[in-house]
C-alpha cells in the first residue's frame, strides 16, 4: 500500500497471533542478510535466519511486543503473546534494527544480498546463490551499506 505522503510503499510486520502489526516506511529499508550463527538460529527457530536491515530513526515502538537481552549488547524484542521473534539491535550495528524477513508481509520480494556468519552454516545446507560471504558477523559490509544509504 502506498504511503499518502511519499508516494512509496510501506512495509508491514506481523507476528503469528496478529498482536504486533507495525507498519515500516519501504525507505527505511537498508539490507537482506541471511546469518548462520548459532544465536540467530536458536532465536528464531530456522537453519538460516534472513533478515531485513532498517534504520533505527525509522523504526517505532513496538506495541505488543516484550523486550530481554541474552547476550551482552543484543536485544531482542517477541511477540508478548506468541512469542514470535519481531525485532534485534545489535550495539556493533549502531543505527540499525534486525527484523525475521519471515514477519514481514512482502518477504517475497526483498532477496538478501549476503551470508554473515558463513562459517557457522550447518554443513547440509547448500545455498549456491553467488551472494558475498563473511566468515564472521559481517559487521563491517552491514554498516558500510547503512552508512551509504545515509549520504
Amino acid at each position: 500500500m502506498p504511503d499518502p505522503a511519499t508516494g512509496s510503499a510501506n512495509l508491514t510486520v506481523r507476528c503469528y497471533c496478529g498482536t504486533v502489526d507495525v507498519t515500516l516506511p519501504s525507505a527505511a529499508l537498508r539490507t537482506v542478510t541471511y546469518c548462520h550463527c548459532q544465536d540467530c538460529r536458536r532465536w528464531t527457530g530456522s537453519p538460516l535466519p534472513t533478515f531485513a536491515a532498517f534504520e533505527s530513526r525509522d523504526f517505532p515502538d513496538i506495541p505488543g511486543a516484550r523486550s530481554f537481552s541474552v547476550a551482552e549488547g543484543v536485544q531482542r524484542w517477541i511477540c508478548a503473546t506468541c512469542g514470535s521473534p519481531i525485532a534485534a539491535r545489535f550495539e556493533y550495528l549502531p543505527g540499525q534494527v534486525y527484523v525475521p524477513l519471515g514477519v514481514l508481509d512482502q518477504a517475497a520480494d526483498l532477496a538478501p544480498e549476503l551470508h554473515c556468519h558463513a562459517d557457522a552454516q550447518m554443513p547440509w545446507l547448500h545455498l549456491e546463490d553467488g551472494l558475498p560471504r563473511s566468515s564472521g558477523s559481517g559487521r563491517a559490509a552491514l554498516n558500510e551499506k547503512a552508512k551509504a544509504q545515509d549520504d
